[in-house]
């Protein structure tokens, strides 16, 4: 019988480029991963549209998140996460589960394991993600993008593949002129409410000098989508110059991040990998709250590499973002030092294929 891998966790942006490899060569996949953007969204998430989108059949898990403070319902949707993914495994009965990180990937490798089922996981960030250091002991292998973040790992498990991408993202028919230069705001799967309040008060002043490319999410709870329809609307000649959309997919993305000027950004694993292989300037605004301040990390890396520009959500404020983009604006863009692996999702593929 052909095998069949499961693919989880959260980063699903370079697990699809493994899945698109390992689905060429024949093999059966299913996706367990978020529906939705975010619990009481009814919006569906980027992870979704793309993985089914793709033709991979998709698993919807729901579950809780390890939170440091003692909450007896989200403790409740772990237990539940656990009985979900068993359920899961027991009906599909995978050869290998794929684990790009993340709290999803946490009841899905354990409950694998103690099915006797394989798994690998992978580690995006320059450091080591809480979820990776828990399920570490029950994978086979650790795949890591950065070699800062194998002390972190066991030894005898670990190697250096560095981060699946897109392909597109090397070809240079994605590349595009823009005039006025385009700035390209990409915020994760879901947006991001905090740099959408700071950035939406200076479009009308931006647009003055930039083509803007704004992905605001989804979210209808933080209506950012109706908000940056309505400021289109009032910048009356310059309103071609406003580009916006819950979120942009394969060729988009590929398209704008290629051919920006300066990219404004958060600053996860996957976003920092692609600015360093195309030597973007960006302005980063690092999520204060993630895990071991692994997106603080992840922004110094770019800063020092490429000159990016760190703006931490604590100085964040219209005045202070517009700041940062004209300075960034006059500064040359800076060639990386460090060599990046631009086939890790063939050689991740390579090392399935062995496992199973």
């Amino acid at each position: 019988m052909i095998p069949l891998i499961a693919f989880t966790g959260g980063h699903h942006n370079s697990a699809l480029e493994v899945a698109k490899v390992l689905q060429k060569e024949g093999l059966r996949l299913i996706w367990i991963g978020h529906k939705f953007t975010a619990r009481g969204e009814k919006s569906l998430s980027a992870e979704y549209q793309e993985i089914t989108r793709a033709g991979i059949k998709f698993l919807e898990l729901k579950t809780g998140k390890f939170y440091r403070k003692i909450d007896p319902l989200e403790w409740l949707k772990i237990i539940f996460g656990f009985f979900q993914s068993f359920v899961y495994l027991l009906t599909y009965r995978p050869s290998l589960i794929y684990s790009s990180g993340g709290y999803l990937a946490v009841p899905v490798v354990i409950s694998g394991w103690a099915l006797r089922i394989p798994s690998i996981t992978h580690e995006q960030t320059v450091v080591a993600g809480w979820a990776n250091k828990a399920i570490a002991p029950f994978v086979k292998k650790i795949l890591l993008t950065h070699n800062t973040s194998a002390g972190n790992f066991p030894k005898g498990k670990s190697v250096v593949v560095g981060l699946p991408i897109r392909k597109e993202l090397l070809s240079k028919k994605y590349s595009k002129k823009f005039t006025p230069k385009l700035i390209y705001i990409t915020c994760g799967k879901q947006g991001s409410h905090i740099i959408n309040s700071a950035l939406f008060p200076i479009i009308p002043k931006l647009a003055k000098t930039f083509t803007i490319v704004h992905q605001t999410g989804s979210s209808t709870l933080t209506k950012d989508l109706d908000r940056a329809r309505r400021i289109k609307e009032r910048l009356g000649v310059d309103k071609d110059r406003y580009i916006f959309a819950p979120y942009f997919f394969s060729e988009d993305a590929v398209t704008y991040i290629r051919s920006a000027s300066i990219v404004v950004s958060r600053s996860g694993a996957h976003t920092i990998y692609e600015l360093l292989l195309l030597r973007k300037k960006a302005v980063l605004i690092p999520i204060s709250w993630v895990s071991h301040n692994e997106q603080l990390l992840n922004a110094r890396l770019a800063q020092g590499q490429i000159g990016s520009s760190v703006l931490e959500e604590k100085d964040l404020s219209p005045e202070s973002l517009y700041q940062a983009i004209i300075d960034l604006a006059k500064k040359p863009a800076k060639k990386p030092t460090i060599k990046l692996n631009t086939h890790a999702a063939e050689e991740i593929a390579d090392i399935i294929r062995k496992t199973i």
